[in-house]
């Protein structure tokens, strides 16, 4: 019986990475799949920050993942990346290619975004899901602590209000010549509570 499995964990958890294993080792058994992605820093593809990538198929906000299972069919699984970037609706697709296709659908993703509230995605994933999981890896806070939140930084400072997917980095940028500096970092609750940047 075909799985909706949704993993999930914070910035440099290994979200990326676990996907892209899961991917090599399907396609290694002679298995044919589907790697997607929604808004990767690199575009289409799947990368991971430990430098391994591969070319993936971008979910736009009009894309419909069942009809994409059904126009690459036949294929043994679906892997999603950044799904907390999904939509209500693509959920649902995903969990109809598991129910009616007998596909088997891996989705990973952020749990909270940069306010600590769930992605529209990630809340629709933890309702349908047959397992959810954290996943192992702990990232840590700066002061040692396990990492729960991902922090947005503007500017040199912890913001909570804005819109909910603005794209930045992990790594801290010289000021841009125009335009705020945008980034990401990972806070224990504690800090992320405080906007605590420990610097």
């Amino acid at each position: 019986m075909a799985t909706l499995r949704f993993n999930f964990g914070t910035m440099g958890s290994g979200k990326s990475t676990v996907a892209l294993q899961i991917h090599h080792n399907l396609a290694n058994r002679q298995l044919f799949g589907l790697l997607l992605t929604s808004m990767d820093r690199e575009g289409r593809q799947v990368t991971s920050r430990l430098g391994v990538a591969a070319p993936a198929i971008e979910v736009a906000a009009e894309s419909d993942l069942y009809a994409l299972a059904v126009a690459n069919w036949p294929i043994h699984y679906m892997i999603c990346d950044e799904v907390q970037f999904y939509s209500k609706e693509q959920c649902e697709d995903l969990a109809r290619v598991v129910d009616d296709l007998e596909v088997d659908v891996y989705a990973f993703g952020l749990l909270t975004d940069f306010r600590g509230e769930l992605f529209e995605g990630t809340k629709r994933m933890l309702e349908l899901a047959d397992e959810h999981s954290a996943l192992q890896v702990e990232a840590r806070c700066w002061c040692g602590h396990r990492a729960t939140h991902n922090g947005r930084v503007v500017n040199g400072i912890v913001v909570y209000e804005g819109d909910t997917v603005m794209v930045g980095d992990t790594d801290e940028h010289d000021q841009p010549l125009f335009g705020d500096s945008i980034r990401y970092e990972l806070l224990c609750r504690s800090h992320f509570r405080s906007g605590d940047l420990g610097g």
